[in-house]
């Protein structure tokens, strides 16, 4: 059985984006100066999304029948998985994989888009809405359809693909299912219930089903693209970005055993939900903040921010920021959705992989955009705070800190 006292190390990163592909060259971009973002504004008008970069995913997933049998979504986290696992040297080792469990972020397959169009259009002009959304849930849903998008099935998917056969828990819910993952994966490596486990999720933001989703609930963001920070004038709004991002978390005594080096540990991870009320957001940042056990030290924190650039949130998320600084502390603020586009359950984990990879190179990232909120410094931190307000529900924090 694992130590109980072992550290939490981050031994595996992989990304992919609409920057990039691979932890090495996602560093390279956002290390070296402000970016420009890769969007498309035009085949989704009036709304714009960050698209995957190209990917042979042949390279992750070698047959052509594996590929056929999963929607892009799925591909995608599965390529992102198998970079992890390659990077933290388990791809080749299948006593290893077959003790990897997995902590797998997961949203839903795509829905019939035809069907849901109908209802939309429909619903409003019937009076007997209700019965009209039964008759036609019940008589045009293709049960194959769903059982073909389950989604733990990423997780199915990346036990044969890759073969890490340890156990499985999949976790849905937005942007908290990534804080849950992570969570999961962290307590039971501290209380000594695992040494090796395989985290992350996915999205594929290139979808007019997931689009709509978003839309109903009024969180897209139209307009002329603009940096999170920047969209209150236009209503707020998240700008949904393609990718795949996984990390192997491995107990510190069984990386040293194999040899394998951190690129950070998380010292902690934690949670809340609050009813979103005006002020609840902020305060339960605060809350949460005051349970990781951060002393101001030098003063300077590294934050790397989840915000989405919905209005209530994201507004809170800095009252939350601004409230640091009486505590001591003077935030050094990067919103990596003004680069990467907001990406609902594989947030949190994009987050800690760019914190992992900035502890690593033992320096902090430029501005991701010009703004009172992103300042420029020459901080070199080995902690840095990342946050997730779900841009409807949830709070969640984590503190990823130097390994040594």
């Amino acid at each position: 059985m694992p130590n109980v006292q072992d550290d939490v190390w981050i031994t595996g990163i992989g990304l992919v984006s609409s920057l990039a592909e691979g932890a090495a060259a996602h560093w390279n971009r956002l290390s070296n100066g402000p970016q420009r973002p890769v969007i498309d504004p035009q085949r989704f008008a009036p709304y714009t999304v960050h698209p995957l970069v190209d990917i042979d995913f042949s390279k992750q997933i070698p047959k052509t029948s594996d590929q056929k049998q999963m929607e892009r979504w799925q591909r995608i986290g599965v390529y992102a998985a198998g970079l992890a696992l390659a990077d933290a040297n388990l791809s080749k080792d299948p006593a290893l994989l077959d003790r990897t469990d997995l902590c797998i972020a997961a949203g839903n397959g795509e829905r019939d888009l035809a069907l849901d169009s109908r209802i939309l259009a429909a619903i409003g002009s019937t009076g007997e809405s209700g019965a009209y959304l039964n008759q036609e849930l019940a008589t045009g849903l293709r049960p194959t359809l769903y059982l073909g998008q389950l989604s733990n099935l990423l997780a199915g998917n990346i036990s044969i693909i890759h073969k890490a056969t340890g156990s499985s828990r999949t976790f849905k819910g937005e942007e908290m299912a990534g804080v849950s993952a992570v969570e999961d994966a962290v307590s039971r490596i501290q209380s000594g219930q695992g040494e090796l486990f395989l985290i992350g999720g996915a999205l594929n933001a290139e979808r007019d089903d997931a689009l709509l989703g978003c839309e109903v609930a009024g969180s897209l963001y139209q307009g002329p693209y603009r940096s999170v920070w920047q969209r209150r004038e236009q209503g707020g709004g998240l700008v949904p970005g393609s990718v795949g991002a996984f990390l192997v978390l491995e107990a510190s005594n069984h990386a040293r055993r194999r040899g394998a080096l951190p690129y950070a540990r998380i010292a902690n991870v934690v949670s809340d939900s609050s009813r979103r009320r005006a002020g609840d957001a902020a305060a339960a940042g605060a809350r949460l903040f005051g349970l990781l056990g951060i002393t101001p030290e030098t003063g300077v924190l590294g934050v790397l921010s989840g915000a989405s650039g919905v209005e209530l949130p994201t507004s809170e998320e800095l009252l939350f920021l601004a409230g640091l600084e009486r505590r001591g502390f003077t935030p050094l603020i990067r919103a990596w959705g003004s680069v990467l586009g907001h990406t609902l359950e594989a947030h949190f984990v994009v987050g800690l992989a760019l914190a992992a990879m900035a502890v690593s190179h033992d320096t902090f990232y430029p501005p991701f955009e010009t703004s009172e909120v992103e300042h420029a410094s020459d901080m070199r931190p080995d902690r840095i705070l990342v946050t997730a307000f779900g841009h409807w529900r949830g709070e969640g924090l984590a503190l990823v800190q130097s390994a040594w």
